[in-house]
C-alpha cells in the first residue's frame, strides 16, 4: 500500500490545504467556509416555512450542503477505504495512562468505544457527553454566530475581530472542558 495512506498527513501538508480553501471560496463566489450554518439550511429546506428563523432563501446557500456532503464522504472514504486493515490510532503513552484511570481502555478507533456507543447513551456519563454536550455545541455555535471552522479559519483569515474573540473563547472553553470538567464526567 502507498506510504501516505498508511500514516496521517502531517500538519504542514493538511493545514495549508485547508488554508488554501479560503482564497478559493472567496475567488469563486465570495463564499464563506463554515459548517454549522448547514444545519440551518437543512432545516429550512425540510421544515415548514412557519418558523420565522427558517424563512430565508436557503437555496442561495445550497453549495454549502454539497460542501458538507463532501466532508462527510471524504471522512468515510478516509476512514473506511484508505485506512489499512488493522490500523490503530496512535495515542501518547502518558495520555493512555490517564485514560485508563477513567476506564477508557479501548482506543483503537477515533472515538473510544468505552464512551461512544449506544449502550453508553443511556448512562449519565453518556447522556452528559453526547446529548448535553451536543446541545451545548449547537447552542454555542448559534450564539457565537458560527463554528470553529467559520471563525478560526475563515474569520481570522479575514481579520474579523468577532472571530478572534470567538476563537479565543472556543480555545478557553476547550481547555477548561478537557482539563477540568471532562475528568469529573469520566469518573461518573
Amino acid at each position: 500500500m502507498i506510504d501516505y495512506i498508511q500514516k496521517p498527513w502531517p500538519w504542514y501538508v493538511a493545514g495549508p490545504i485547508i488554508g488554501l480553501m479560503i482564497p478559493v471560496l472567496l475567488l469563486i463566489g465570495n463564499k464563506s467556509l463554515g459548517i454549522s450554518s448547514s444545519l440551518r439550511h437543512i432545516c429550512a429546506a425540510c421544515l415548514p416555512a412557519k418558523i420565522p428563523f427558517f424563512q430565508y432563501n436557503w437555496k442561495k446557500e445550497a453549495w454549502n450542503l454539497f460542501f458538507v456532503a463532501g466532508v462527510l464522504l471524504g471522512g468515510y472514504i478516509a476512514a473506511n477505504l484508505l485506512t489499512p486493515v488493522g490500523y490503530e490510532v496512535q495515542v501518547n503513552a502518558k495520555l493512555l495512562t490517564e485514560l485508563q484511570q477513567y476506564g477508557i481502555i479501548h482506543h483503537e478507533s477515533l472515538l473510544p468505544q468505552d464512551i461512544f456507543n449506544w449502550s453508553s447513551l443511556l448512562t449519565l456519563k453518556g447522556f452528559l457527553l453526547m446529548i448535553v454536550g451536543g446541545f451545548l455545541v449547537g447552542f454555542g455555535t448559534r450564539y457565537a454566530g458560527g463554528c470553529t471552522s467559520g471563525h478560526a479559519i475563515m474569520g481570522l483569515s479575514n481579520l474579523q475581530w468577532p472571530s478572534l474573540v470567538a476563537t479565543c473563547c472556543f480555545m478557553a472553553g476547550g481547555f477548561i472542558m478537557a482539563n477540568l470538567i471532562m475528568p469529573i464526567i469520566l469518573k461518573l
